[in-house]
């Protein structure tokens, strides 16, 4: 991506990161900071409420058992069936990725009409599966990055993750040389979240007056 493209008002930057690398904490201080955020995180869980195409598809790919007794997607589950069965993901994909996508664009577009830049969190941003869907309308990249260890530390905090889920689940993803690789801008969280924000702050000061020099 090119210095010109971040000249041009709107922008639309895509936000990715491993998982536990502090994403959720990232896009709170940009939002803070009055960035509008699309996540494709949200968009995918508005995309498999009951009665959802996308729920009926996944519905019908993996069977009634990946669901919960409300009729709602039992992600537990299903998270668990794609880590042991790697072709299972693929079919996942296949019928989230396209609609996530096209949503998130059409939101971002609108968003960029109002704002020097808008983020869009797309964790898996980086994967060779994803990557090129994104490519033509993302006009610059920030990977947030953390060391694998605390990322494991991370991981094991939350309900229902064990040791042996968290490699899983930090095997499954690509690793950050991946994602440095498609990145303008890094942000490194090894260190207390006023320092993430210290760097966040002064990131969104050069877009911002990046934005102001169009």
């Amino acid at each position: 991506m090119t210095t010109q493209a971040l000249e041009t008002k709107g922008r639309i930057i895509g936000l990715t990161g491993g998982i536990a690398s502090g994403k959720s904490l990232a896009t709170a201080i940009f939002a803070e900071l009055g960035i509008p955020i699309i996540d494709t995180d949200a968009i995918s869980r508005e995309l498999v409420e009951p009665g959802s195409p996308c729920l009926d598809a996944i519905r019908a790919r993996f069977g009634d058992e990946i669901l919960l007794e409300d009729g709602r997607l039992d992600r537990h589950r299903l998270r668990q069936r794609i880590l042991d069965q790697p072709t299972e993901r693929t079919a996942l994909e296949a019928i989230l990725h396209p609609a996530i996508r096209a949503r998130a664009r059409e939101h971002a577009t609108a968003a960029a009409r109002h704002a020097p830049y808008v983020l869009v969190v797309v964790p898996l941003l980086a994967e060779a599966s994803v990557w090129p869907a994104y490519r033509d309308w993302l006009d610059a990249v920030i990977t947030l990055t953390a060391p694998p260890v605390l990322r494991r530390e991370r991981l094991v905090t939350r309900p229902g993750i064990d040791a042996s889920q968290a490699e899983q689940l930090l095997a499954a993803q690509v690793d950050d040389r991946a994602r440095r690789a498609i990145a303008d801008f890094e942000l490194v969280n090894d260190r207390s979240p006023e320092a993430l924000r210290e760097q966040i702050t002064e990131l969104d000061g050069r877009l911002q007056q990046s934005h102001s020099a169009d």
